[in-house]
């Protein structure tokens, strides 16, 4: 502007910021300072501790809730991303959604289809549990888990263990799901639902006295 005004000199910005940078120039009014990008940090992204404790033996629908986010190969290695959620419980996944972008979206409209099949069970605290990526210490992401009524824990960093179950879930997945031979996302988006009604609908398991999850899941609302 100074250039500009005073001097009748119009040069684009860009240019400006070249030749500063070959000469070393670098301004001095509001100079970063590092204490408020630490601020602004901590404010933004949030740990929170790890309540569940790997209790893994639940027999109560909807008590815990196990969320994370894995990746797909697919249309010689375009890569997708699935987040999901698992009851503990009847090992059923009760949402998911699957993306070709990491951003906030996908765990936010992972929470949005997790609302809809939420039931009112008396006194129930529903517990959601993940590690500690960025997606999940999000204070948005924290402040809608908190409007769905749930309590969020997480995983001790680095420590895959903590969260297991949804871990095992995915290695299944991706073993027995014929995936890589999609040539878009769209045909990978059908194949996940076909096998995610097929795991939770027909997938028989041991210890689920040989029921499906979504056949204990019955079996334990029953009971």
């Amino acid at each position: 502007m100074v250039l500009e005004n005073d001097y009748g000199v119009v040069m684009n910005h860009k240019r400006i910021r070249r030749i500063m940078k070959k000469y070393g120039l670098i301004t001095q009014v509001r100079k970063s300072k590092p204490y408020a990008k630490m601020l602004r940090a901590t404010y933004e992204h949030k740990t929170l501790p790890n309540i569940l404790k790997r209790n893994f033996k639940q027999e109560k629908i909807q008590k815990v809730l196990l969320t994370d986010i894995t990746y797909l190969y697919y249309n010689n290695g375009q890569k997708a991303y699935l987040s999901a959620v698992k009851d503990i419980a009847s090992k059923e996944i009760v949402a998911y959604h699957l993306s070709a972008g990491l951003d906030m979206s996908i765990v936010l409209k992972t929470l949005d289809r997790l609302e809809d099949k939420l039931q009112p069970i008396d006194d129930a605290e529903t517990l959601i549990h993940s590690d500690q990526g960025f997606h999940y210490t999000n204070l948005t992401y924290q402040l809608k888990v908190k409007e769905l009524g749930l309590t969020q824990s997480m995983s001790r960093r680095g420590n895959c263990l903590d969260n297991a179950p949804m871990e095992s879930f995915f290695g299944h997945m991706k073993d027995e799901m014929e995936y890589k031979q999609s040539m878009s996302l769209n045909e990978l988006n059908q194949i996940v639902d076909k096998y995610i009604k097929y795991y939770n609908y027909d997938r028989y398991q041991w210890n689920l006295k040989k029921m499906s999850p979504v056949q204990y899941r019955t079996h334990l609302l029953s009971a």
